[in-house]
């Protein structure tokens, strides 16, 4: 028997106990719900932690353009007065 075959096994009698069993199902859908959720938190993570260089590099670009912005303004505001 090769591993193949053994996933295949072990694949039937989950199946077997998730359509026999409600309560095993909705073990199984809630697994799946707190798997997808531990991977959108580590997604999340690693698109918005600071120690990640793309995103400081992102931080940094737009906090350089916000600040060109803010000598624009000023510098508007004293050309008016």
């Amino acid at each position: 028997m090769n591993a193949q075959s053994l996933w295949i096994v072990l694949f039937c009698f989950a199946l077997y106990f998730i359509v026999t069993d409600n309560s095993i199902a909705q073990a199984f859908d809630y697994v799946i719900k707190i798997i997808k959720n531990k991977f959108s938190i580590k997604l999340w993570w690693l698109m918005n932690n600071p120690r990640n260089p793309i995103v400081k590099y992102l931080m940094w670009r737009r906090s350089v353009k916000m600040a060109e912005e803010l000598q624009q303004e000023l510098e508007k505001l004293k050309k008016t007065k």
